[in-house]
């Protein structure tokens, strides 16, 4: 990794894109399905790591006033509405109207006024109004964890960058079905995309002094 490391770097990947000034925190499809040993898209684990680190940073953000953005999947019976995306990954499905697979855990359950967005695809930003939502509220970076680092995690951080706000995905908040795809999305959007935090660092940067 050292190796590969290097050469990325000697190649020109891997510039600092800061830490922005105003911070949001968006927590991304760490719902149910991936929890559930009953779902296709089971992770593994009803307790992952990831799981407490995301309740972690859900918890600093809502003492610091940090606003925070949640994402859930839900799509339309048949899951016509899933286009290209849902005939991919057929186990989508899980996430039909009414299914309680789509549902946050206890832990990670949105608060009233929280802003939950509902899309049909892996980014939070294609088809949504989230964009609009963070330029309103004047944010400049996304601190990010959920599921999965490979999927939905990445794409919406790079979708992120694409909209002009500085992605601060959390290594430890993200979780996958498989730790392979988990480094490999980790190296490639500290490479090209993202700043790759430890839970640590972000942590502070929801708190006071990250304000």
């Amino acid at each position: 990794m050292d190796d590969l490391q290097g050469d990325y770097r000697r190649a020109g990947f891997g510039g600092d894109l800061g830490r922005g000034s105003r911070r949001a925190l968006l927590l991304v499809d760490l719902v149910r399905a991936y929890l559930d040993p009953a779902s296709p898209l089971y992770a593994g684990d009803t307790d992952p790591p990831a799981l407490r680190a995301c309740a972690a940073l859900l918890d600093t953000a809502r003492r610091h006033g940090v606003p925070v953005i949640h994402t859930r999947v839900e799509l339309s019976p048949g899951g016509a509405d899933g286009g290209l995306f849902a005939r991919k990954v057929p186990a989508l499905r899980v996430f039909e109207h009414g299914s309680a697979f789509a549902d946050a855990p206890p832990s990670l359950a949105p608060a009233p006024g929280e802003t939950v967005v509902t899309k049909q695809y892996a980014s939070a930003f294609f088809g949504t109004s989230l964009a609009s939502t963070l330029r309103v509220l004047g944010v400049d970076a996304l601190v990010i964890g959920g599921a999965s680092t490979s999927g939905c995690v990445r794409a919406s951080a790079v979708d992120a960058l694409q909209h002009g706000f500085v992605p601060l995905v959390v290594a430890e908040a993200c979780l996958d079905r498989d730790p392979r795809p988990h480094q490999a999305a980790l190296f490639d959007l500290g490479a090209k995309y993202a700043e790759v935090l430890a839970l640590d660092e972000a942590t502070a940067l929801l708190g006071p002094g990250g304000l």
